[in-house]
């Protein structure tokens, strides 16, 4: 096998290993067994197990990462160079929840290796993201000239709080779907991002977000 398809099939089968059983029931034999190669090219190209986890996991968040800046580039396009607070907000959370949530994405293996990252606390992982914030400060930055007068440390709470909402309610979903009794409807993703905009958006200003309600909500609140 070429080395880039060893690579390749390394990553792959250690993403679907990984999103089907965890980090801590996953071995590295389990992988190079998976992978029809053997452990020494594991060493070879990634070195240990945990920078393989940080490559799967930086690979992934790269591509949100993309995503969230397209979006707060075209909102803050759209607005003259000034984006208004529920557009960043929205740019910042749609990308994550989009990519984690609803039919199509939940049986994906990229997805349910993000949701195993987020409900997981594994080093590799934590390190990432406690060092990867650059693409965070280009929100912060929005969000200062969307709200030149707010202070800066509830410009970072805000930013934290939104994220931290997308988040659990990634890692929680199960837990809500029983306390709910369904009534909560995690397949209506729009929905969902227009709920923690909304929240984010009245947290951080005290103002309610005036838009119209997507997905389901307005199926609903059409009848």
């Amino acid at each position: 096998m070429a080395s880039d398809q060893t690579r390749g099939a390394i990553l792959n089968a250690a993403e679907r290993l990984y999103a089907d059983r965890g980090f801590g029931d996953v071995t590295l034999r389990d992988i190079v067994a998976t992978a029809n190669v053997n452990l020494a090219a594991v060493n070879y190209h990634f070195g240990s197990k945990d920078e393989l986890i940080a490559e799967l996991f930086v690979t992934r968040s790269l591509a949100t990462n993309r995503e969230r800046l397209n979006e707060l580039k075209a909102a803050e396009q759209a607005g003259g160079g000034r984006a208004g607070i529920d557009a960043i907000f929205r740019a910042l959370v749609g990308p994550t929840l989009r990519g984690c949530l609803g039919p199509s994405s939940e049986s994906s293996t990229a997805a349910r290796f993000m949701i195993r990252a987020s409900i997981e606390s594994v080093p590799p992982i934590r390190r990432i993201k406690n060092r990867e914030v650059d693409h965070l400060r280009k929100f912060a930055a929005a969000m200062r000239r969307s709200l030149p007068g707010r202070a800066e440390a509830d410009l970072y709470w805000g930013l934290h709080f939104a994220l931290a909402m997308a988040h659990h309610t990634i890692r929680e979903r199960e837990r809500l779907t029983k306390l709910s009794e369904g009534k909560c409807d995690l397949d209506d993703v729009e929905g969902i991002i227009d709920r923690v905009v909304a929240v984010s958006v009245t947290a951080l200003t005290g103002e309610k977000v005036q838009g119209r309600p997507s997905g389901k909500l307005a199926a609903r609140e059409a009848h």
